[in-house]
This record gives C-alpha cells, structure tokens and sequence, in this order.
C-alpha cells in the first residue's frame, strides 16, 4: 500500500484506564517522574509511532481521594522528552482560552527549535467551570471561545512567520547577526488581540508547530476545517467514523483546503492479550477496580445531571441538549446508553477505558483488524492510541500490533524523516513574506520595531 496508517501514542499518567492506578502491573508513584515518561516516549519511538501527545486542562479535574490525578505541565515535559529522543513528535494541548498569543507562540517556537522540528500544538478552548474560576472569570460560551481561538491562532502564525527562515546571517566578519530588513512585526489589532510583535524567538523549523484539534462539535469541526492539520476524535462506531471523516473532509474546500491536508485520528483504547480470553481476564481485571462514585461524579459532570448510586442499575436518566461545556462528548456518552440500552453502571464500566473513545480487547492480530477496517473503509487517517495501562500497554502495542500491521503494508518501517511534518506527510508552510531585500528604508523602520 502508498498510504500508511499514521499513530499517536495518547500518554496519561499511568494508563488510560481510570483503574489503572490500581492494577499491580502500575506504578502511581511515577506520575510525575520524568524518568517514566522518557521510558514511554523512547518505546513509542522505537515503534516508529509519528508521535506522543500529553493532554492538559488548567483545574483538577475529577475527585484525587479515587484517581491518580495531577500530572505534569506538557510543554516543561516535553522539552525533556525531546532531549532523549530524535524522531517521533511531542504533541502538547495548549488552551487558548487561558494564555496568550505571544506567550504561546514564542514556548512552541522554543519547542520546535529544542527538538528539531518536532513540536506539535493541540489546541482547545477549555470547557470546565472550574477553570475559569481558577482565573477569576465567567467561562465563555461556546461561541465566543471559539471565535477567540480563531483570532488566537492568527496571531500565533503571524507570530511565528515574523521572522524570515534566512533572517539570521550570522556573518561574523561584518558583524550583522540579523537581516533587520527580514524580521516584521505583526501589528495585529483585533477584538480579542492587539500584539505588535515580532516575535523575540526567530522562525521554528517547522515553519509552523502541527496544529492538532480535538473539538467535534459545529463549531469544533468548523475550527478544524479552517486551520487544524491533525484532528483527534471519539468515535464508537465504524457508521459514526465514516460520517465524522466524510463531514470534516467535506469542509476543507470551503477554506480552499484538500482532501489530505487534514489528517483524521480517532481514538481506541487496545486491552492487548496473546490469546482473547488473556485480553479479557485483563479487561475485567480492570473493570473489578472500578471505583463507582469516581466514574458517577465524573459522568454528573458530563451530562449535567445529578448521579447518585441509586441510579447504578437503571438506564441513564434524560439528558439536557444544550450545554456551554464539552457538547460532542456529552452527545456521543448519551448515544451509546441509549443505542446499546445500557445501565448506569453498565455505561460507567465503558467509560472507565476510554471516557467515550473506543475500547476493544483482543489479540494483536484482532487489533490490528479493527484498526485495518477503519482506515479502510474511510473512517480514519490513523489511530491516536489509548493504552490502559503504561508503560506494559504501550510495549504490548508496539511489539506486536504494531508488526502486524507493517506486514500487512500499513504502517512504516522506518521514519520518513526528521520532523513531525515529515512524518505525518504534511508541508512545510511556507513564510507570509518574501525572502527578498527591503529597502533601507523600511528596514530601519523594522530595526526600530525589534528595538521596541
């Protein structure tokens, strides 16, 4: 096959599961060991994986009494992800809801720069109450985060182009290190934004960091037409897959994008056995560590409605349409109780794995077939990969998923290159200014802008 599947290694904590804390072949103490992320990154590398992503949300989330909860801050780690390895991409989620523009163009450009072209930027718009209480305001709704995150990422690009790639001479004899003339600043004077730039960080290799977006609702799916390259998504079902990628695919051309300048990478959490009743017994090994009024104070916060444990063993109870928080996850949570008629608890145990993404147990070769008929049938562009527990279920997939699916032709043998670009088989965005001289004029003008 030419087109290869492409994969992320999704890394939290210990595993995925909310269980995994608890499972002896964990260890929780290691949550915020550098050493145990290093570990996981150097195995997804040698598996050739395109790269790593560390999710991230500015509050504590969830009940820390029942979960391994608050781990590290993703781009602080992933500067030392970069420094023991030399392929694979370090994907981190920045909100544009809490930060700035500059503040976050100039930490991606430095992460760029650290790792040889290697940074990526999944961006949300953060949905949580909480967080915004932990900066003193009233969360916006959904519309205006999102119209906040357009403008943010304006300037971020603009930010990063503001330098010229030949603006550095660095021409000891003259004594010039800069071009002046080829350093712009950016002028940006918007309804959320004003920054005048450039920036204090020259050009990332990249040109631009990946952007990455995990947003499925209207909005998010709009967003992701217009500017995403990578798009992470929950999706249950192989029919739900299919109009998710066609629905996100049609919308590029109304931003004069193409059909493969968005790559699709749904989620899939694998409980890997070398036989099917191994994966199983491991499945339900985790589900036995369940703690329910963990996952019911975690499901009250999905759906908006009040949880208790006398509501475990019936159905789910009806659920408001309208939310300012994290809509597609709330729509897809409501859609599997009510397709597959489940109970609370029965719904809580599904949950647990994935919090919605797919869970699936097998043999390497079963796995292998799930991620097979997806990418084949126009559901995905690859996988962002879930193991439930880490470090052993990351190994499990890349030493026998992942040469299963080399031999079938779908995934590569060796990295295409040294960027994250490369690899994930994306341009190389070229720089809004012309590599040409200025004029004296103007570029004393600009010597005065970089002075300010």
């Amino acid at each position: 096959m030419t087109r290869k599947l492409h994969l992320n290694a999704f890394l939290m904590g210990v595993g995925h599961h909310e269980a995994a804390w608890r499972h002896p072949r964990t260890e929780p103490a290691r949550l915020t060991d550098v050493r145990h992320y290093q570990e996981l990154a150097r195995i997804a590398e040698r598996g050739k994986l395109d790269s790593v992503f560390l999710a991230d949300g500015v509050a504590l989330h969830g009940n820390v009494r029942h979960n391994a909860l608050g781990g590290l801050e993703p781009l602080t780690l992933l500067s030392a992800l970069a420094a023991v390895t030399d392929h694979i991409g370090l994907i981190a989620t920045v909100s544009t809801t809490y930060n700035e523009p500059f503040h976050v163009a100039r930490k991606f450009a430095s992460l760029d720069h650290i790792s040889g072209g290697r940074a990526g930027w999944n961006i949300v718009t953060s949905a949580g109450e909480a967080e915004a209480r932990n900066f003193g305001i009233v969360r916006p709704s959904h519309a205006d985060r999102y119209a906040r995150a357009g403008e943010f990422l304006e300037v971020t690009r603009k930010l990063w182009d503001s330098w010229e790639d030949d603006a550095i001479l660095g021409d000891r004899v003259a004594g010039d290190y800069a071009d002046t003339g080829k350093i712009h600043p950016i002028e940006h004077a918007g309804e959320y934004f004003s920054v005048s730039g450039p920036l204090n960080t020259s050009r990332p290799p990249q040109g631009h960091p990946l952007l990455v977006q995990a947003g499925s609702s209207e909005d998010g799916k709009d967003f992701a037409a217009r500017y995403a390259e990578a798009v992470f998504t929950a999706q249950q079902t192989l029919r739900e897959g299919q109009e998710f990628y066609a629905d996100l695919k049609r919308r590029l051309a109304a931003y004069g994008r193409r059909h493969d300048d968005v790559l699709i990478l749904p989620g899939i959490s694998p409980i890997i056995g070398s036989t099917e009743r191994e994966a199983l017994r491991l499945e339900k090994e985790l589900e036995d560590l369940i703690i329910p009024a963990y996952g019911l104070a975690q499901l009250s916060h999905m759906t908006g409605i009040d949880l208790t444990e006398d509501a475990l063993d019936g159905p789910l109870p009806d659920v408001p349409v309208e939310t300012e928080g994290a809509q597609s996850r709330r729509k897809l949570v409501v859609d599997l109780a009510r397709r597959e008629n489940l109970t609370v608890r029965q719904l809580l145990n599904r949950l647990a794995g994935g919090r919605g993404h797919r869970v699936v147990a097998g043999t390497p070769d079963q796995i292998a077939d799930q991620l097979q008929e997806w990418f084949l049938a126009g559901a995905a562009d690859g996988f962002n990969i879930m193991p439930p527990i880490l470090p052993v279920g990351l190994s499990d997939f890349v030493d026998h998923v992942v040469p299963e699916l080399q031999i079938r032709g779908l995934f590569r043998y060796e990295y295409e290159g040294r960027t994250l670009r490369a690899n994930y088989g994306l341009p190389r965005p070229p720089s809004r200014y012309a590599s040409s001289a200025s004029s004296s004029a103007a570029a004393g003008r600009r010597e005065v802008a970089v002075a300010r």
